[in-house]
């Protein structure tokens, strides 16, 4: 079985979100496999993704503490600054996360960690929704 849909995320302000629910009740298929993989691509290049911490905030605080600090808003060095002094670290900080995640299925359910969730990396100070690929396949049981 083959599954792809398309996932619009509501714009939500800076930082690092839980999307894990969100995305697994866009494709209710997944729930139909014994066993398989889902692939989420993110089709920007201003946020990104990444399984880490499902259960506490401070991780995602923390996150985004640690990303700022490293990759700062109009830092003088950047050429790309015609979007604003937050467009070009996001792209930066993009690249160093990933468009994707992946994960396995079996019996159902995400076979993830128990504390494992998908997070939205959002970069920019201030964004629009966000635009999802989800692809599931495996067999079905």
């Amino acid at each position: 079985m083959w599954v792809q849909r398309e996932v619009e995320l509501r714009p939500r302000e800076r930082g690092f979100h839980l999307v894990t629910g969100e995305v697994l009740e866009a494709v209710p298929e997944i729930g139909e496999l014994r066993v398989g993989i889902v692939h989420v691509f993110i089709r920007h290049t201003s946020a990104s993704l990444t399984l880490n911490e499902n259960a506490s905030p401070d991780v995602r605080r923390d996150f985004e503490t640690w990303f700022s600090d490293a990759v700062p808003d109009g830092w003088p060095e950047f050429a790309h600054t015609l979007e604003g002094p937050d467009d070009m670290p996001a792209h930066v900080k993009a690249s160093l996360l990933g468009p994707s995640v992946s994960f396995p299925v079996t019996d159902g359910r995400p076979a993830l960690g128990t504390w494992q969730g998908i997070y939205l990396c959002e970069h920019r100070n201030r964004s629009g929704s966000r635009s999802l690929t989800v692809t599931a396949w495996g067999e079905a049981g």
